[in-house]
């Protein structure tokens, strides 16, 4: 409608022309009007009270222009990479041609990879026994046991306050709260 005319509308102007000329219902003029906006080929802008709209075939050609320029700098930039890629792997072939003593050198890769992995699944075998492994062990029980002692420790106290408080037999406490009759520290 505005590239057509060449003019300025206000909306109540494009809700009058819009049904009749392009079969457009006058309850939807204003949804497409906005969503033209938001894709920037219709242009709006607030004078005073009114909000005006236009669309010049210029601006159309323009965006497009841009557009294209855009999408040829990015060809030849592709091209370029490209090119460079080409030249990257003719570089990369040379020294790699296959030869008997290539294939001989890239089989005992291989079997010298196995062999490490093997040799990495035995040391592991064998991880426990190592002193570091067994030292960290030993720490990490020592920090358990004083935790397990310190909860003993606890438990006996709050024994000793409940029968203190409440006269309660220790006998009758254990049975209460399930604590076992052999409950004694970790030496």
């Amino acid at each position: 409608l505005c590239f057509a005319q060449k003019d300025v509308f206000q909306l109540k102007d494009i809700e009058k022309i819009a049904p009749k000329e392009k079969g457009i219902t006058s309850m939807s003029v204003k949804e497409i009007l906005q969503s033209l906006v938001d894709d920037g080929m219709v242009d709006t802008d607030r004078i005073g009270t009114s909000n005006y709209f236009w669309a010049f075939p210029s601006k159309a050609l323009h965006a497009r222009k841009r557009k294209l320029e855009e999408l040829e700098s990015q060809f030849a930039e592709s091209s370029q990479k490209k090119e460079a890629l080409q030249k990257s792997i003719e570089k990369s072939k040379v020294g790699r041609e296959d030869t008997a003593e290539r294939a001989a050198l890239i089989e005992e890769l291989a079997a010298l990879r196995q062999k490490k992995e093997q040799l990495k699944a035995e040391i592991e075998k064998y991880r426990e026994c190592d002193p570091d492994v067994v030292e960290e062990m030993r720490q990490t029980n020592q920090v358990a046991k004083e935790a397990a002692n310190r909860w003993t420790d606890n438990i006996f106290s709050i024994k000793s306050w409940a029968k203190r408080k409440f006269g309660f037999e220790e006998s009758r406490i254990d049975k209460s709260f399930g604590i076992p009759d052999d409950l004694d520290y970790i030496d």
